[in-house]
Protein backbone atom coordinates (compact mmCIF):
# COMPACT_ATOMS: atom_id res chain seq x y z
CA UNK A 1 0.00 0.00 0.00
CA UNK A 2 1.34 3.42 -1.02
CA UNK A 3 1.40 6.14 1.62
CA UNK A 4 1.65 9.75 0.44
CA UNK A 5 2.37 12.69 2.71
CA UNK A 6 3.52 16.30 2.85
CA UNK A 7 6.15 17.08 5.47
CA UNK A 8 7.25 20.60 6.47
CA UNK A 9 11.05 20.73 6.43
CA UNK A 10 13.08 23.91 6.99
CA UNK A 11 10.24 26.07 5.73
CA UNK A 12 9.38 23.94 2.68
CA UNK A 13 6.62 21.43 2.06
CA UNK A 14 8.20 18.16 0.90
CA UNK A 15 6.12 15.50 -0.82
CA UNK A 16 7.12 11.88 -0.19
CA UNK A 17 5.70 8.48 -1.03
CA UNK A 18 6.33 5.40 1.12
CA UNK A 19 5.64 1.78 0.26
CA UNK A 20 6.66 -1.66 1.49
CA UNK A 21 8.22 -2.93 4.69
CA UNK A 22 11.76 -3.61 5.79
CA UNK A 23 14.91 -1.52 6.10
CA UNK A 24 14.33 1.95 4.58
CA UNK A 25 15.75 2.77 1.16
CA UNK A 26 15.56 6.46 0.25
CA UNK A 27 15.21 7.05 -3.50
CA UNK A 28 16.30 10.32 -5.12
CA UNK A 29 15.16 10.96 -8.71
CA UNK A 30 16.88 12.83 -11.53
CA UNK A 31 16.27 16.27 -13.04
CA UNK A 32 12.66 16.68 -14.28
CA UNK A 33 11.74 13.49 -12.36
CA UNK A 34 9.63 12.87 -9.28
CA UNK A 35 9.04 10.29 -6.56
CA UNK A 36 6.59 8.44 -8.81
CA UNK A 37 9.35 7.47 -11.26
CA UNK A 38 10.53 4.81 -8.77
CA UNK A 39 7.21 2.94 -8.58
CA UNK A 40 8.31 0.16 -11.00
CA UNK A 41 10.89 -0.89 -8.40
CA UNK A 42 8.27 -1.84 -5.79
CA UNK A 43 7.65 -5.37 -7.15
CA UNK A 44 11.38 -6.16 -7.42
CA UNK A 45 12.24 -4.84 -3.94
CA UNK A 46 9.50 -6.54 -1.90
CA UNK A 47 11.45 -6.72 1.38
CA UNK A 48 12.45 -3.05 1.37
CA UNK A 49 10.63 0.04 2.61
CA UNK A 50 10.86 2.55 -0.24
CA UNK A 51 11.01 6.23 0.76
CA UNK A 52 10.51 8.17 -2.49
CA UNK A 53 11.15 11.91 -2.25
CA UNK A 54 10.16 14.77 -4.56
CA UNK A 55 13.37 16.84 -4.52
CA UNK A 56 13.03 20.62 -4.13
CA UNK A 57 11.59 22.19 -7.29
CA UNK A 58 10.15 18.89 -8.51
CA UNK A 59 6.83 17.08 -8.29
CA UNK A 60 4.62 18.28 -5.44
CA UNK A 61 7.44 19.63 -3.29
CA UNK A 62 7.64 23.42 -3.03
CA UNK A 63 9.46 25.48 -5.68
CA UNK A 64 10.78 28.57 -3.84
CA UNK A 65 11.68 31.68 -5.84
CA UNK A 66 15.30 32.06 -4.67
CA UNK A 67 17.79 29.83 -6.55
CA UNK A 68 20.10 29.91 -3.52
CA UNK A 69 17.59 27.76 -1.61
CA UNK A 70 18.21 25.00 -4.17
CA UNK A 71 21.92 24.67 -3.39
CA UNK A 72 22.77 20.98 -3.13
CA UNK A 73 24.06 21.39 0.44
CA UNK A 74 20.68 22.91 1.37
CA UNK A 75 18.86 19.98 -0.24
CA UNK A 76 21.09 17.57 1.73
CA UNK A 77 20.25 19.41 4.96
CA UNK A 78 16.56 19.12 4.04
CA UNK A 79 16.96 15.38 3.56
CA UNK A 80 18.73 15.03 6.90
CA UNK A 81 15.87 16.81 8.69
CA UNK A 82 13.29 14.81 6.73
CA UNK A 83 14.80 11.52 7.89
CA UNK A 84 14.82 12.79 11.48
CA UNK A 85 11.17 13.82 11.15
CA UNK A 86 10.31 10.33 9.87
CA UNK A 87 12.27 8.71 12.70
CA UNK A 88 15.05 7.07 10.65
CA UNK A 89 18.48 7.11 12.26
CA UNK A 90 20.14 5.23 9.41
CA UNK A 91 19.02 4.41 5.86
CA UNK A 92 20.15 2.95 2.58
CA UNK A 93 20.36 5.69 -0.05
CA UNK A 94 19.93 5.40 -3.82
CA UNK A 95 20.33 8.37 -6.15
CA UNK A 96 20.01 8.64 -9.91
CA UNK A 97 21.79 11.34 -11.95
CA UNK A 98 20.95 14.65 -10.18
CA UNK A 99 19.61 12.60 -7.26
CA UNK A 100 22.91 10.73 -7.24
CA UNK A 101 24.80 13.99 -6.87
CA UNK A 102 22.52 14.81 -3.96
CA UNK A 103 23.16 11.33 -2.49
CA UNK A 104 26.93 11.86 -2.73
CA UNK A 105 26.57 15.29 -1.10
CA UNK A 106 24.47 13.80 1.70
CA UNK A 107 27.02 11.01 2.16
CA UNK A 108 29.83 13.54 2.44
CA UNK A 109 27.97 15.78 4.92
CA UNK A 110 26.03 13.20 6.96
CA UNK A 111 28.02 9.94 6.76
CA UNK A 112 26.61 8.50 9.98
CA UNK A 113 23.12 8.36 8.47
CA UNK A 114 24.00 5.87 5.72
CA UNK A 115 24.17 2.08 5.88
CA UNK A 116 24.69 1.42 2.16
CA UNK A 117 24.90 3.71 -0.87
CA UNK A 118 23.73 3.08 -4.45
CA UNK A 119 24.75 5.51 -7.20
CA UNK A 120 23.10 5.26 -10.61
CA UNK A 121 24.57 7.14 -13.59
CA UNK A 122 25.94 10.03 -11.57
CA UNK A 123 29.06 11.95 -10.60
CA UNK A 124 30.63 13.74 -7.60
CA UNK A 125 30.73 16.98 -9.62
CA UNK A 126 33.28 18.63 -11.91
CA UNK A 127 36.96 18.59 -11.04
CA UNK A 128 38.12 22.09 -11.95
CA UNK A 129 36.76 25.64 -11.89
CA UNK A 130 36.96 26.09 -15.66
CA UNK A 131 34.62 23.12 -16.18
CA UNK A 132 32.31 24.38 -13.44
CA UNK A 133 32.11 27.89 -14.90
CA UNK A 134 31.26 26.52 -18.35
CA UNK A 135 28.56 24.29 -16.90
CA UNK A 136 27.07 27.13 -14.83
CA UNK A 137 26.80 29.23 -18.00
CA UNK A 138 25.14 26.37 -19.88
CA UNK A 139 22.69 25.61 -17.05
CA UNK A 140 21.71 29.27 -16.72
CA UNK A 141 20.98 29.32 -20.45
CA UNK A 142 18.78 26.22 -20.08
CA UNK A 143 17.00 27.75 -17.10
CA UNK A 144 16.23 30.88 -19.12
CA UNK A 145 14.97 28.67 -21.93
CA UNK A 146 12.49 26.94 -19.61
CA UNK A 147 11.04 30.26 -18.48
CA UNK A 148 11.00 31.92 -21.91
CA UNK A 149 9.80 29.10 -24.18
CA UNK A 150 7.63 27.23 -21.69
CA UNK A 151 7.77 23.83 -20.03
CA UNK A 152 6.41 21.77 -22.92
CA UNK A 153 8.93 23.17 -25.41
CA UNK A 154 11.74 22.50 -22.95
CA UNK A 155 10.59 18.92 -22.33
CA UNK A 156 10.45 18.37 -26.11
CA UNK A 157 14.11 19.44 -26.23
CA UNK A 158 15.08 17.48 -23.09
CA UNK A 159 13.59 14.21 -24.37
CA UNK A 160 15.69 14.53 -27.51
CA UNK A 161 19.15 15.03 -25.99
CA UNK A 162 21.69 12.24 -26.66
CA UNK A 163 21.64 11.14 -23.00
CA UNK A 164 18.10 9.78 -23.44
CA UNK A 165 18.28 8.41 -27.00
CA UNK A 166 18.20 4.83 -25.71
CA UNK A 167 14.73 5.47 -24.25
CA UNK A 168 13.30 5.63 -27.78
CA UNK A 169 13.25 1.81 -27.62
CA UNK A 170 10.86 1.83 -24.66
CA UNK A 171 7.17 1.05 -25.25
CA UNK A 172 5.18 4.11 -26.28
CA UNK A 173 3.04 3.82 -23.15
CA UNK A 174 6.12 4.04 -20.91
CA UNK A 175 7.52 7.03 -22.80
CA UNK A 176 4.16 8.79 -22.58
CA UNK A 177 4.02 8.16 -18.83
CA UNK A 178 7.51 9.66 -18.39
CA UNK A 179 6.53 12.68 -20.47
CA UNK A 180 3.31 13.20 -18.53
CA UNK A 181 5.22 13.15 -15.23
CA UNK A 182 7.83 15.63 -16.51
CA UNK A 183 5.13 18.04 -17.65
CA UNK A 184 3.65 18.12 -14.15
CA UNK A 185 6.71 19.92 -12.80
CA UNK A 186 6.83 23.63 -12.00
CA UNK A 187 8.84 25.59 -14.63
CA UNK A 188 10.26 27.94 -11.99
CA UNK A 189 11.29 24.96 -9.86
CA UNK A 190 13.15 23.29 -12.74
CA UNK A 191 14.85 26.55 -13.74
CA UNK A 192 15.99 27.24 -10.19
CA UNK A 193 17.12 23.63 -9.80
CA UNK A 194 19.46 24.06 -12.76
CA UNK A 195 20.83 27.31 -11.35
CA UNK A 196 21.15 26.27 -7.71
CA UNK A 197 21.74 22.51 -7.88
CA UNK A 198 23.40 22.10 -11.28
CA UNK A 199 26.61 20.13 -11.70
CA UNK A 200 28.62 23.33 -12.08
CA UNK A 201 27.04 25.06 -9.09
CA UNK A 202 27.74 22.25 -6.63
CA UNK A 203 31.04 21.50 -4.87
CA UNK A 204 33.31 18.83 -6.26
CA UNK A 205 33.27 15.82 -3.93
CA UNK A 206 35.98 13.83 -5.74
CA UNK A 207 38.48 14.32 -2.91
CA UNK A 208 35.92 13.17 -0.32
CA UNK A 209 35.24 9.78 -1.91
CA UNK A 210 38.11 7.97 -0.19
CA UNK A 211 36.44 8.78 3.15
CA UNK A 212 33.21 6.93 2.29
CA UNK A 213 33.31 4.02 4.73
CA UNK A 214 30.13 2.17 3.74
CA UNK A 215 29.52 -0.34 0.99
CA UNK A 216 28.75 1.44 -2.26
CA UNK A 217 27.22 0.10 -5.46
CA UNK A 218 27.80 2.09 -8.64
CA UNK A 219 25.51 1.20 -11.54
CA UNK A 220 25.86 2.41 -15.11
CA UNK A 221 24.46 1.39 -18.49
CA UNK A 222 27.05 0.22 -20.98
CA UNK A 223 25.54 2.48 -23.67
CA UNK A 224 26.23 5.52 -21.46
CA UNK A 225 29.98 5.81 -22.05
CA UNK A 226 30.54 9.05 -20.14
CA UNK A 227 29.03 7.78 -16.90
CA UNK A 228 30.63 4.35 -17.26
CA UNK A 229 33.98 6.13 -17.19
CA UNK A 230 32.99 8.30 -14.23
CA UNK A 231 31.65 5.23 -12.43
CA UNK A 232 34.93 3.42 -12.96
CA UNK A 233 36.85 6.39 -11.54
CA UNK A 234 34.60 6.53 -8.48
CA UNK A 235 34.95 2.79 -7.91
CA UNK A 236 38.73 3.21 -7.72
CA UNK A 237 38.40 5.93 -5.06
CA UNK A 238 35.66 4.61 -2.77
CA UNK A 239 37.18 1.89 -0.53
CA UNK A 240 34.19 -0.49 -0.43
CA UNK A 241 32.77 0.19 -3.89
CA UNK A 242 31.75 -2.12 -6.69
CA UNK A 243 30.81 -1.04 -10.20
CA UNK A 244 28.23 -2.91 -12.27
CA UNK A 245 27.55 -2.08 -15.91
CA UNK A 246 24.19 -3.18 -17.35
CA UNK A 247 24.25 -4.44 -20.95
CA UNK A 248 22.16 -2.61 -23.54
CA UNK A 249 21.11 0.11 -21.10
CA UNK A 250 21.61 3.85 -21.26
CA UNK A 251 21.48 6.56 -18.60
CA UNK A 252 18.19 5.74 -16.82
CA UNK A 253 18.74 2.05 -16.08
CA UNK A 254 15.88 1.82 -13.57
CA UNK A 255 13.54 2.90 -16.38
CA UNK A 256 15.05 0.92 -19.26
CA UNK A 257 15.81 -2.30 -17.35
CA UNK A 258 13.81 -2.14 -14.08
CA UNK A 259 13.92 -5.89 -13.34
CA UNK A 260 17.68 -6.20 -13.85
CA UNK A 261 18.23 -3.00 -11.91
CA UNK A 262 16.00 -4.09 -9.04
CA UNK A 263 17.57 -7.54 -8.83
CA UNK A 264 21.08 -6.10 -8.61
CA UNK A 265 20.08 -3.49 -6.02
CA UNK A 266 18.15 -6.06 -3.96
CA UNK A 267 21.11 -8.44 -3.92
CA UNK A 268 23.46 -5.67 -2.86
CA UNK A 269 21.22 -4.39 -0.06
CA UNK A 270 20.46 -7.84 1.36
CA UNK A 271 24.06 -9.10 1.30
CA UNK A 272 25.55 -9.59 4.79
CA UNK A 273 22.31 -8.55 6.50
Amino acid sequence: MMQRMMVKIRGLNYHIEISGNGFPLVLLHGFTGAASTWKPLSPVLPTTKLIMVDIIGHGRTDSPLLPERYRIEEAAADLNDLLAELGYEKVDLLGYSMGGRLAITFAALFPDKIRKLVLESTSPGLKNQEERDARIKRDRHLAARILSSGLENFINYWEDIPLFKTQMHLPASVREQIRKQRLQNDPQGLANSLIGMGTGAQPSWWEALDEFSYETLIITGDLDAKFCEIGSEMKNLIPKAQHVSIANAGHAIHVEEPEKFGTIVSGFLSKND
